[in-house]
């Protein structure tokens, strides 16, 4: 885990004999070992191979969006020794079909001898500050409870979750009867149905990933067989006819007590009702053949549909589906809410123009204690949006603690629901309720991130 500094740059020296730089193709191997022992859930001294492949992936084979010194790494300036490590992932998402430049960190990582040393801080500085070079209005990072907010981020947006399936809740053939749809290997040929659908199904959420050609190739071609982040892409289509009508996703290996769907989308027109019941049967026998493979003891029990809180499939098998996990979050910063708000202005204007505030005009100061932002609106446009500082005794006409109205920007949380949640979450008359509920709904996202 070592890597050679020579005559690199470097962003930084410490104090305590450590050096700040960025990441070159010579780093792959270090790295890969790296980031396998310190993301392992299996020990330090058990590294996990398919992480080790990711990591690979991202310094040695071409990627879409993400550069080979777009990791940051904290190293021993006299020995070379890696010691902390983060990358930054940048991506394209949509603000109900407005996009937005977005900067995911990832495989965030320090030696348990080096943390609490301000090292994962020292470098979420840098890697924001590359992120708002690239205009990125957005940054947006997975990972453990609490954590990130230390960095400036909310828990304010959904991250997986699902349902899960027996034997006994399996849809089953009758006699003589046969599959309907069939199930294969998604190609590179099939790039332009998958950009279809997709973009179908992005009208449901408020939150979404774009993804165009070159994002599904990546996914079909471009990853190792072992990274750990690679989905088996899947078409369906009818039997007999060959017409593909949609497509899910499940990792090439079985997760918890079976195979998961983490995406699963039809095109315009086909019957949820019709097609469920096949994916559902090919989770089950395919959950078993990876199951084997693994060399796991026992059998597999169980098949999951993980698409978030929402999903047309639910409505089709809520009995099917017994189990519920309830979704986790993704962590957001906004640096400069003013600039992002103004961004997606025409969606906030749309959502003026079909509610009952039709045609709207006034202004709302709306507190978060220590600062603030003041919106104006004439007649269903949005025209002022600045910042506001609260003097001592100002309490605008809402109130927002700590970052929780980013819960409300992105749809995770309702106002209400943040009211009941915070104390100091509160509105002082009915127009700037119902002025923020029409802003803001809740309503789910389903982001298929880049990794």
């Amino acid at each position: 885990m070592h890597i050679k500094l020579n005559d690199r740059p470097v962003l930084q020296r410490l104090d305590d004999g450590l050096v700040l730089c960025r990441s070159t193709t010579d780093d792959a191997d270090a790295l890969a070992e790296f980031n396998s022992r310190v993301h392992s859930d299996f020990g330090f001294d058990q590294p996990d191979l398919r992480v080790e492949a990711w990591t690979r992936d991202l310094l040695t084979r071409p990627h879409p969006t993400f550069h080979v010194d777009d990791f940051t790494i904290v190293a021993e300036a006299a020995s070379g020794r890696m010691v902390s490590s983060t990358n930054l992932i940048s991506q394209t998402w949509a603000y109900e079909g407005i996009p937005f430049g977005v900067g995911r960190p990832e495989l965030v990582g320090t030696l348990p001898e080096y943390r609490n040393r301000g090292l994962v801080r020292l470098q979420f500085e840098e890697v924001h500050k590359w992120s708002l070079e690239r205009g990125e209005l957005v940054q947006g990072v997975t990972g453990i409870p609490f954590y990130y907010k230390l960095f400036g981020y909310e828990m304010g947006l959904e991250l997986g979750g699902g349902r899960t399936g027996y034997e006994a809740q399996l849809p089953t053939l009758k006699d003589g009867e046969s599959e309907p749809f069939t199930i294969r290997p998604a190609a590179e040929a099939d790039i332009p149905f998958l950009v279809e659908v997709y973009a179908h199904a992005c009208q449901r959420r408020l939150i979404t990933c774009v993804r165009d050609e070159a994002i599904w190739r990546y996914n079909l071609t471009g990853q190792s067989e072992k990274n750990v982040d690679r989905l088996e892409v899947r078409i369906i289509s009818r039997a007999g006819t060959n017409e593909p009508v949609g497509y899910f996703t499940h990792p090439w290996f079985v997760w918890d007590t079976g195979l998961i769907a983490n995406h699963y989308e039809l095109k315009e027109g086909v019957s949820w009702l019709e097609v469920s019941p096949s994916v559902a049967r090919y989770l089950w026998q395919a959950g078993e053949t990876c199951w084997k493979q693994e060399g796991k003891p026992g059998v597999r029990t169980t098949y999951s549909f993980w698409f978030g809180s929402e999903h047309p499939s639910y409505n089709i098998f809520r009995d099917r589906l017994p189990r519920l996990r309830d979704p986790y979050a993704w962590y957001i910063r906004v640096p400069d809410l003013p600039a992002f708000l103004r961004h997606i202005a025409p969606a906030l204007e749309r959502r003026i123009a079909e509610s009952a505030i039709v045609g709207y005009s006034g202004s709302a100061q709306v507190s978060f204690y220590r600062s603030g932002l003041r919106l104006a609106f004439e007649r269903g446009r949005l025209t002022t949006v600045e910042p506001w500082q609260p003097k001592p005794g100002e309490g605008g006409q809402a109130a927002f603690p700590d970052l929780s109205f980013l819960q409300l920007v992105f749809g995770y949380r309702a106002f209400e629901e943040l009211e009941q949640s915070y104390a100091d979450c509160w509105y002082t008359n009915d127009e700037t309720r119902v002025l923020l509920n029409t802003l803001f709904p809740k309503k789910a996202s389903s982001v298929m991130f880049v990794n």
